[in-house]
């Protein structure tokens, strides 16, 4: 593959609400995923060598949180995304495939 140490590195971000703080953890995940999901369909793979960066301010007069959710990634092609965990530094982190029971020898 082509060297990724120079591609240009995008932002995908999220903003919203959480009324709730028992939940802030749990939709910081899920919205981190629902990003992955989204930039992997446009392409791109995200960058682990970034974390993605969660900011959280408490709103007094809603009683609730806004927050802001930036996750990085670079561009491969909406191919290639499909095989690419993601790319930390220079190196290609690939998916490993999962092995189907049909492929599987059976044994006794």
């Amino acid at each position: 593959m082509t060297n990724v140490r120079h591609k240009p590195i995008k932002r995908f971000e999220l903003e919203g609400t959480i009324y709730d703080d028992a939940h802030i953890y749990r939709l910081k995940n899920e919205y981190i995923r629902l990003l992955t999901i989204e930039m992997r369909i446009s392409g791109y793979v995200p960058r682990i060598d970034i974390a993605p960066d969660f900011n959280i301010e408490y709103n007094e007069k809603t009683q609730s949180f806004n927050f802001k959710l930036s996750v990085y990634a670079i561009y491969v092609g909406k191919r290639k995304s499909e095989w690419i965990f993601g790319v930390n530094v220079t190196s290609i982190v690939p998916i490993q495939p999962i092995k189907s029971k049909e492929f599987l020898p059976e044994v006794e």
